[in-house]
């Protein structure tokens, strides 16, 4: 039986960003419904042209940043094209950073508030990060 999986990403550190994108992408590629909301510190990695890695937090992000793993937002992107995920950003952070919906990446879906974003989650499961 599927079930949706929502995320909620805040933090700005590799490890919960990478832990984040590692739920999406093998739920999506396994036919569940994802749907990502990005608000807070994790918001600003999504902007367009941003090339910046993610602090880690302790030695297992470190070693995440080593060759051979997919970046986070590798596995995010992979979500959205091989399954049904949607990346959301989060309205309020968008206006309190002034980033547009043209300031971010493509794979980005529409700015959605959390209101709407809890309503639309109800009766899935609920990550967050």
């Amino acid at each position: 039986m599927s079930q949706k999986i929502n995320i909620v990403c805040v933090s700005g550190t590799r490890e919960k960003l990478q832990m984040a994108a590692m739920f999406a992408s093998v739920a999506a590629a396994t036919g569940e419904e994802v749907m990502v909301f990005l608000s807070m510190n994790a918001l600003p990695y999504f902007v367009r042209g941003r090339n910046e890695t993610a602090p880690a937090e302790g030695e297992l992000g470190v070693l995440l940043g080593q060759e051979g793993v997919p970046p986070f937002k590798q596995l995010f992107q992979q979500a959205v094209e091989l399954g049904d995920a949607k990346l959301l950003p989060c309205s309020m952070a968008m206006d309190l950073m002034k980033i547009t919906k043209d300031d971010l990446d493509g794979e980005v879906g529409p700015p959605t508030g959390l209101t709407r974003f809890l309503s639309d989650a109800e009766g899935g499961q609920l990550l967050t990060f």
